[in-house]
């Protein structure tokens, strides 16, 4: 890392005397800042080659010396910027040397690494550690695409543009091969650095803000009645699949997602205003805290595996849980791609909302924080139901 300093005549401008003004040129990553050096001089005594001017001019020594202090006053400036931490550019070099307040600007890569140097001192506090990695998942993916997109390591925060975006989503789309909802996610996230900026006074508005997300329609795959009872039903010899069986009707009937369900110990079972078992811990992905009622079968599954142990379920590992649960799908007949995920929406489809459950209801039981996340997942759940509703009303009416 180097600057070229360079003092230069300007021959086309003269004084009255003949005299032109000496410029002072500096040259920085390939960018340039010329400015006046209040020092004028007879172009035929200026020697370029050595930097000064020449002996038979007169004042020599004291514009020298001037030339001289302005070259040591920029290469501290300069030095200054070096120890920092941070990027510069030659303009931030020559404010400095003129005694100027610095007005930080950050590139995009550079800033996020500075947001997540803050939220790493939050992780275990405001922020889960879960949710920090994501971020700098994202951060890596916009390394790589400005890598890609504009051959550089980084650019200026304040050339963003809305098209950035819109290059972006191509890049996830057709290099990276990412699907919508993915790449929704992490749009959404690198937009929030974004908006911490402008709050910040990095930016001066959200270049993103006529931005919109590509809708994506969410297939909601969960067990029919028929299938949950063709599940519960099977009888598997195996421990393992035993125990995938147990866990998967379990949150069947209580919602639980797979970190909950490994984490659930028995000071979470408590007894409820009713008198009755409920469940009630605090969901890790929003940390809300939410209470569902055990039903006869989970409460059946507790008592087989509760031997007094603080947890109550053997730790299994979610990559395991899923290939034993494709296992069990093909042993059973089951054509659906089973996961975690489809029995938390079994409970929310086929035993909730099937059963009239209140979608606000349902909202609570899953632990959602807003009711519309429940809504947009849900919402065509509810509009099935309405379409059943209404074909055994057409029988009624028909039959009288």
């Amino acid at each position: 890392m180097k600057i070229n300093i360079l003092f230069v005549i300007n021959k086309h401008k003269a004084n009255a005397k003949g005299l032109c003004s000496l410029m002072c040129r500096l040259t920085f990553n390939k960018k340039r800042k010329v400015f006046s050096t209040g020092q004028f001089v007879n172009p035929s005594y200026w020697n370029s080659k050595k930097q000064q001017v020449k002996p038979q001019a007169p004042n020599r020594d004291e514009i020298n010396t001037q030339l001289s202090l302005i070259k040591t006053q920029i290469n501290r400036a300069f030095l200054m910027l070096q120890v920092q931490e941070y990027s510069f550019t030659v303009d931030d070099v020559y404010r400095l040397y003129k005694g100027e307040k610095l007005e930080k600007e950050y590139n995009v890569v550079e800033y996020f690494e500075v947001h997540l140097n803050k939220l790493k001192t939050l992780v275990g506090k405001d922020v889960k550690q879960v949710t920090w990695n994501k971020y700098s998942y994202v951060k890596m993916d916009i390394k790589s695409f400005i890598r890609w997109k504009y051959k550089a390591n980084d650019i200026p925060l304040k050339k963003l543009e809305p098209n950035f975006l819109t290059e972006l989503e191509y890049y996830f789309k057709v290099v990276k091969e990412i699907k919508q909802i993915t790449i929704n996610k992490k749009i959404q996230r690198f937009r929030k650095i974004v908006k911490v900026s402008v709050s910040e006074g990095y930016l001066e508005k959200d270049p993103f803000m006529l931005y919109k997300a590509k809708k994506v329609r969410n297939e909601i795959v969960y067990l029919t009645a028929e299938e949950l009872q063709d599940f519960e039903k099977h009888q598997f010899i195996q421990p393992r699949l035993q125990l995938i069986q147990d866990l998967f009707v379990f949150s069947c009937y209580t919602g639980l997602p797979y970190r909950e369900l490994m984490n659930m110990r028995t000071e979470h079972i408590i007894y409820g205003f009713d008198g009755n078992k409920w469940i009630q811990m605090k969901r890790e992905k929003t940390g809300q805290i939410f209470s569902v009622p055990l039903l006869p079968k989970p409460i059946d599954i507790i008592k087989k595996y509760n031997n007094k142990d603080v947890r109550i379920f053997p730790k299994i590992s979610n990559q395991k849980y899923n290939s034993y649960l494709k296992e069990i799908a093909a042993i059973i007949g089951i054509e659906k791609r089973l996961t975690t995920h489809v029995a938390r929406k079994t409970f929310a489809s086929t035993v909730l909302l099937y059963n009239d459950v209140p979608m606000e209801v349902v909202s609570r039981l899953l632990g959602h924080s807003k009711i519309q996340t429940t809504q947009g997942y849900y919402g065509k759940i509810v509009e099935a139901k309405i379409s059943d509703e209404m074909i055994k009303l057409k029988s009624k009416l028909k039959a009288k």
